[in-house]
């Protein structure tokens, strides 16, 4: 397959770019250029990023918990945001010339983050949602193994010493042993198992998302790119609202003040990333956005009263100091 593409200056960093976030963020986060020294209007913006990516996933597992399938969630988050983003590019005066490589991956692309989309909302409806999230952030291991795969390029070094430390906070967060829980092992998989497959399915597919993006659509402006990614992913969601026989809409009042926070928080950051970011100088410091789980712990003990064990916690500040150390290293 072709080799990585030269850097465009008009990507956006941040421009998930999860995402994760990203992210839990729906295109990946650009690792490319070199960091430099944040204000703090930036610092603190990146921070209410992550406070709003993490606050969506907390809406959205109480919107589940009232009668809100994943489906449904899904098609309002991506097609509201696709349509915010499409304003903007359309308002900025985008160019939306495409080439012939674009037109073959950008559907892929967008496929592929509907699909994680789907799959990491399925982890936060049947996990802790910091849990779902720390097991989503193993991301960076899968786009090393994507790259290898498609693209022969051998993992960095600091990516390869990554690997065991992210394995291993995951272990701890995700209580694989069920010491936390005295559940034991088989306990404590029969309740994560479905959950944790989910989360590590949008992990690999985020990870290959993120690899298709670099090396085949990272000389397209990044508003765009995510403009069509966002509508390919709502129209999955839609497919898949159709398969289950239309959209299941909330039955209580706490159902939809989830519904419409998980749609606001989701499509308003966006705009923030677009809007905000690039006038305030965070290219390649946008990792810092990996504190999304630490504000989803946080929030979903004071809305939801999900807690989790010290050791846990432990496990998951591991995991995101980890992979925000890989995201803010210097090349």
């Amino acid at each position: 397959m072709r080799q990585n593409q030269r850097h465009d200056p008009t990507r956006l960093a941040g421009s998930n770019d999860r995402c994760n976030t990203w992210s839990s963020f729906a295109l990946p986060r650009d690792m490319t250029v070199r960091p430099r020294a944040l204000s703090g209007t930036a610092f603190a913006t990146l921070l209410l990023i992550a406070l709003m990516m993490g606050a969506n996933h907390v809406a959205a597992r109480l919107a589940f918990n009232h009668g809100v399938d994943v489906a449904t969630a899904a098609a309002f988050r991506s097609m509201t945001t696709a349509l915010v983003v499409t304003a903007l590019v359309l308002v900025q005066g985008v160019s939306l010339r495409l080439t012939h490589r674009h037109r073959r991956f950008l559907p892929l692309i967008g496929l592929l983050i509907g699909v994680q989309g789907l799959c990491l909302y399925s982890a936060v409806a049947r996990l802790p949602v910091a849990l779902a999230l720390l097991a989503f952030n193993s991301y960076p291991l899968w786009a090393a193994v994507w790259d290898r795969l498609l693209y022969q390029r051998q993992p960095e070094r600091a990516v390869l010493l990554a690997m065991p430390v992210i394995l291993l906070g995951l272990a701890m967060a995700l209580d694989v042993l069920g010491a936390a829980s005295g559940l034991g092992a088989a306990g404590q998989w029969g309740q994560i198992g479905s959950g944790v497959a989910f989360a590590l399915a949008a992990s690999a597919t985020f990870g290959l998302a993120m690899i298709l993006t670099q090396h085949e659509a990272g000389d397209l402006d990044g508003r765009l790119r995510t403009a069509s990614t966002m509508a390919m992913a709502g129209l999955v969601a839609l497919t898949t609202v159709g398969f289950q026989g239309g959209f299941h809409f909330p039955v209580a009042a706490p159902g939809w003040w989830g519904l419409a926070a998980l749609t606001f928080l989701y499509g308003t950051a966006f705009t923030i990333m677009f809007t905000v970011l690039p006038k305030l100088g965070v290219a390649g410091n946008s990792a810092i956005m990996n504190v999304e789980p630490v504000f989803a712990l946080i929030l979903a003990w004071l809305i939801l009263g999900q807690t989790i064990a010290p050791l846990q916690v432990a496990g998951a500040l591991l995991v995101v100091g980890t992979v925000m150390v890989l995201g803010l290293r210097r090349r």
